[in-house]
């Protein structure tokens, strides 16, 4: 029997590079620089992926959406987000919530993170008070060009189907149901 719950942990980085989009979340950021990488860069909706394939013990992002294939170059990373869901829902769960961190030194995320949380809930079909979103600065580590992200997910066990009952109007009109006979002692 699968467990009812499952947690997976995702971690992404990309290099600030300048003439390109900073997608965080799913959102365009208005930012002097974007982040480097064979799809968008959008580290943040890399690290979900990661952590929901890991929670299902499904193959990374990278083994997915390889770098080296030129059909990724510049994806949205909302196609891999998906791909990661689909298979999910698949093994039978939803996302119960999400906890995040950014380290990036610019732009502020503060400003930004309602935004961001609302897509992701959108994105994710889980309520904004179930998605943690966490802002620091890289201080003392030396990636003052570069945007990091962590995140976990917990997965919880989705509820069975119910079949659906056709229940439809017989054209004859139903017989009463036979009285069995009385039995003799």
């Amino acid at each position: 029997m699968p467990p009812s719950t499952r947690i997976g942990f995702g971690w992404d980085s990309h290099e600030f590079r300048p003439n390109i989009p900073l997608k965080i979340g799913g959102l365009r950021l208005a930012h002097n620089k974007g982040l480097g990488g064979h799809s968008d860069g959008d580290v943040l909706l890399h690290a979900i992926t990661d952590a929901v394939l890991g929670a299902i013990g499904a193959p990374d992002i990278g083994t997915l959406f390889p770098p080296s294939d030129p059909k990724w170059k510049g994806a949205d990373s909302v196609v891999f987000l998906n791909e990661a869901l689909k298979r999910m829902r698949a093994a039978g769960y939803n996302i119960s919530n999400l906890d995040s961190s950014l380290i990036m030194l610019a732009p502020k995320i503060g400003p930004h993170a309602n935004a961001i949380r609302a897509h992701l809930s959108r994105l994710l079909v889980i309520p904004a008070d179930c998605i943690g979103l966490k802002a620091k600065t890289p201080e003392g580590i030396g990636t003052d060009n570069a945007a990091i992200a962590n995140v976990v997910v917990l997965l919880a066990k989705a509820p069975a189907k119910r079949e659906s009952f056709n229940l439809t109007v017989p054209d004859k009109p139903v017989p009463p149901p036979r009285k069995s006979p009385a039995k003799k002692k």
